[in-house]
């Protein structure tokens, strides 16, 4: 049975403070990691039930929720750096590596740093420009600068204090929309705030940590790691598309169409060619932690069971 779940710190090799929610339990341990702009509360539909069965534990990224954001620079070397270090202080070195969106990507990454397996719920980035389907690649590489620019300029941007519900309406109409209680992503929202030295808020992580994050994912090899992974990896994708975003340029939707069918076709032959890679289908959209907790308990369950350490 489940222990009493606990929040706690983790102190990085750098000395940056890692907040950390152990869950308790008894089995194979799982390690969950959240997506950008995310925090460890997209796991608690999902983590209580995990830890039925299994010693689980969930962090905020660096620069993310109640974490610190250190001197360096945020890079994905960095990040992997701290997953390591939770799973030395919390005792569970062999634990699966399971994230969701970044998260994910840095899960699989955490293969070649001696994971005994990973999983990746829906963690693509924004890929190659050969990946979008029917659209030629310069048009691609134009666009996908644009997008990241979008990206950086909306990352961790101040806003007064009484705009606060606004934000808060926002993920009230996203909760509405996708069948979620409103209650979990308010306390997302809330876990992210930091303030200015002027008073204002800003969604955490900051301008500075959100461009370094952008220009780290850009530059991930995804598919290269995933064709000379030596250990388990199950890449879960969402079949739905996600809900339209507040504020993205009209070509948006185009481009995220044309990606799509790009990974399907890429993880299908992945799928086909890489024996330790199993791909599987979630119907939902991109927020599929929150939208589907028990099919998500039951993949990350099962694979854990066929592939952790005993």
């Amino acid at each position: 049975m489940a222990e009493e779940m606990t929040e706690g710190v983790c102190v990085a090799g750098d000395g940056v403070e890692l907040a950390v929610r152990d869950y308790g339990g008894e089995g194979p341990a799982v390690l969950l990691l959240h997506g950008a702009g995310r925090t460890l509360v997209d796991w608690e539909p999902i983590a209580p039930l995990l830890a039925a069965g299994h010693r689980v534990v969930a962090m905020d990224l660096r620069g993310h929720g109640r974490s610190g954001d250190g001197a360096v620079p945020w890079t994905v070397e960095v990040a992997v750096e701290d997953v390591a270090a939770v799973l030395g202080a919390y005792g569970i070195p062999d634990a699966v590596v399971v994230g969701h969106s970044l998260g994910g990507m840095i899960a699989a990454l955490c293969l070649e740093r001696g994971a005994p397996a990973a999983v990746n719920l829906d963690g693509h980035g924004m890929g190659r420009a050969e990946q979008y389907v029917g659209l030629g690649t310069a048009y691609v590489r134009q666009r996908l600068a644009e997008a990241r620019q979008f990206a950086k300029d909306a990352g961790g941007r101040p806003f007064a204090a009484e705009a606060l519900a606004g934000v808060l309406g926002h993920q009230a109409a996203m909760a509405a929309e996708l069948g979620i209680p409103y209650g979990l992503l308010e306390r997302g929202v809330r876990r992210s705030l930091g303030e200015t030295a002027d008073g204002r808020l800003f969604l955490r992580p900051g301008r500075e940590r959100a461009g370094e994050l952008q220009e780290a994912m850009a530059g991930l090899g995804l598919f290269a790691l995933y064709r000379r992974v030596t250990r388990p990896l199950l890449i879960a994708r969402a079949l739905r598309p996600n809900p339209p975003v507040p504020g993205v340029p009209p070509w948006f939707d185009e481009l995220m169409a044309a990606y799509t069918q790009g990974l399907r076709r890429d993880l299908d032959e992945l799928a086909r060619t890489q024996e330790r890679v199993t791909v599987a289908d979630v119907d939902g959209t991109h927020a599929m932690l929150l939208e589907r907790p028990a099919e998500i308990v039951a993949l990350v369950s099962g694979f854990v069971a066929a592939h952790g350490a005993r």
